[in-house]
């Protein structure tokens, strides 16, 4: 069953957002989209996590989709994982019993690396996809940019996201993808992803660290950085051959699907 629902953040801006629930769940997850997308380019995820008995929340992050807030912009970098932990402290207080997970892609794998740096144990493992951790490939160019924060770029992040021309065309043609993206957001990074570095110890959750060796956005570097520098016990890195940015929209995605899910079954 999904539902629709309003979340506001700890500043009081509006998140559109969805519970997708399991029957007879044995855990949670929250699923954090990466820069300029929305939540519905996870629904096939979503449908396999349910599937699994895994009950799903989800939401648009701020100034994305249909969230309120400035579009497509930060003014800090703490709003994203800020704006993760009220969506995860809902997930635990309706699922009291559960273990509770955090799944974050690019950007979105950015903001649930800064959570659990910022707030350690508060879930019972993390999965990060793509995710930007250290910025070794600079797709935007050197950062900051010289630019204000109103000043918006072109999103020109469609050829790199995925190996499937089918998945580029929808990207391309969604109407809820966000075709400029401010300074204002961008220039937020160089210190959130500063601060990452320097708090690396700080992050001791369980983690699965997944990306795709042809990615074209994100560095697979970046990945292999974070790995090294974290003081988890528990974590695990894979590195896809031939995959590209998006691995959970690639060919192969079901399968996986499947090593998240077993990953998660392992810890419940």
């Amino acid at each position: 069953m999904e539902e629709e629902r309003q979340m506001t953040t700890m500043d009081g801006t509006e998140l559109f957002s969805k519970k997708n629930a399991a029957e007879e769940p044995i855990a949670a997850a929250v699923i954090v989209h990466g820069l300029a997308e929305h939540m519905d380019r996870y629904e096939a995820l979503t449908e396999t996590l349910v599937k699994h008995r895994i009950t799903v929340y989800r939401y648009d992050q701020r100034g994305h989709a249909r969230s309120g807030g400035r579009r497509v912009y930060f003014s800090d970098f703490n709003e994203m994982p800020d704006d993760a932990k009220k969506m995860v402290d809902t997930a635990k207080t309706e699922n009291p019993k559960l273990p509770v997970f955090l799944i974050g892609h690019s950007m979105g794998g950015f903001t649930a690396a800064a959570f659990g740096t910022k707030y350690p144990g508060h879930v019972d493992g993390i999965i990060l996809s793509g995710a930007l951790t250290r910025y070794n490939k600079e797709i935007f160019g050197p950062l900051p940019v010289d630019r204000p924060d109103d000043f918006y770029f072109d999103n020109e992040l469609g050829d790199g996201v995925c190996s499937d021309p089918e998945v580029v065309r929808a990207y391309e043609n969604d109407p809820l993808v966000e075709k400029k993206i401010s300074a204002g957001l961008l220039n937020v990074f160089p210190s959130g992803i500063d601060w990452l570095k320097s708090h690396s110890e700080s992050f001791a959750d369980p983690v699965l660290v997944l990306h795709g060796n042809e990615d074209g956005l994100v560095a697979e570097k970046d990945s292999r950085d974070f790995y090294a520098d974290i003081a988890s016990r528990d974590k695990t890195l894979k590195i896809y051959a031939l995959l590209m940015h998006e691995i959970f929209n690639e060919p192969s995605r079901y399968t996986i699907y499947g090593e998240v899910i077993d990953w998660i079954n392992e810890r419940v």
